[in-house]
């Protein structure tokens, strides 16, 4: 495997040869996501020190943020960086609809539209990895994947992706085009892909992006060690809330001794054992702190072995997590914070 530095290996995500760092940055927190926005000064200089640290995919998307923050930010970030060097991956497809929730749609003409839009936000001339954000399931997958294929051969994206998608979603797509990562929710509490997705993925030769790898911040204490952050929407997160949060401190507890036996934090276990289920998952933590950027790269160097592995799903067993992964309704109330403007 190449190296980007010391600390941060180049592996292949997927089977055409598209290369990453093994750890990733999602930036949608920066925009105000989970916790209050960073300007774009601040953002930038956080995501400057994961690239020199070695983080090179940085995942973003035209919904984060009121009015596009998050992908100018990139925009800005990508004047200062060699551009052959990043691994830039956007979305497209999910919009705000005027009661705050939100709406999917896939036709091919939205396709390009939105592809349009984010090269000209990003000021890029192509786009690394292009997702199909959530699936507009009234259009047929072969049509949204077929402007996707003409995006590809013009130039204007190199790899696509899919987020949230099912296996015959997958299956069908790729069959249109090869399909390089499927983005889906992972983590020691979110394991639902286990069972079909990943074997699908790695039958195809597709890679899996895991995002969400600390548990929207629960492995990192968010309401355990520390209060989640004023307004912040994991407070209507079923896991976050009631009895279901006391259970669920319970198996942080737990996990807690065995970071201990292993010389690391709580966050750097969890995205350790992430780490462990395979080079062809690449999780990406976000984060509006320098010291968890820190404690995530730190993550790289936990080994562990198939006993260390076991013992931690023994530990943290994921039967026992208490609430709904409610994925469709925690990205409900997120959109809302779409429009909560960025501090200047």
């Amino acid at each position: 495997m190449e190296e980007t530095n010391s600390q941060i290996p180049l592996v292949k995500l997927g089977s055409q040869g598209f290369e990453v760092s093994r750890l990733g940055f999602g930036c949608g927190g920066l925009s105000g996501m989970l916790n209050a926005p960073l300007s774009h000064e601040e953002g930038i200089s956080l995501l400057k020190e994961a690239f020199n640290r070695g983080i090179t995919l940085f995942d973003t998307a035209n919904l984060y943020g009121k009015d596009n923050h998050n992908e100018i930010m990139i925009g800005k970030l990508l004047k200062q960086l060699p551009r052959e060097k990043v691994q830039l991956a956007t979305k497209f497809g999910v919009y705000i609809l005027e009661d705050g929730q939100f709406g999917v749609k896939g036709t091919p003409e939205y396709v390009r539209e939105n592809c349009e839009a984010s090269l000209k936000r990003l000021g890029v001339d192509y786009i690394d990895l292009y997702y199909q954000h959530r699936v507009d399931t009234s259009v047929p997958i072969e049509d949204t994947i077929g402007e996707l294929k003409k995006l590809v051969d013009e130039g204007k994206i190199r790899y696509i992706g899919l987020s949230e998608a099912n296996v015959d979603t997958i299956r069908r797509a790729h069959a249109v085009h090869p399909i390089t990562a499927v983005q889906m929710e992972y983590s020691l509490w979110t394991r639902e892909i286990e069972d079909e997705i990943i074997p699908l993925c790695r039958e195809l030769g597709i890679g899996i992006v895991a995002y969400s790898p600390l548990g929207h911040g629960f492995f990192g204490g968010k309401a355990v060690v520390e209060s989640l952050p004023n307004e912040s929407v994991l407070a209507m997160h079923p896991r976050f809330t009631g009895e279901n949060l006391d259970k669920n401190r319970l198996l942080y507890t737990q996990l807690a001794n065995q970071a201990a036996k292993h010389s690391c934090t709580v966050p750097q276990l969890a995205l350790a054992w992430l780490l462990h289920q395979g080079d062809d998952i690449i999780p990406i933590p976000g984060t509006t702190q320098l010291k968890n950027l820190e404690s995530n790269i730190g993550a790289l160097a936990v080994k562990l072995t198939q006993e260390d592995l076991k013992e931690i799903s023994d530990a943290f067993p994921v039967d026992n997590v208490s609430g709904s992964r409610e994925e469709d309704v925690l990205s409900k109330f997120s959109w809302k914070f779409a429009n909560t403007p960025p501090k200047q």
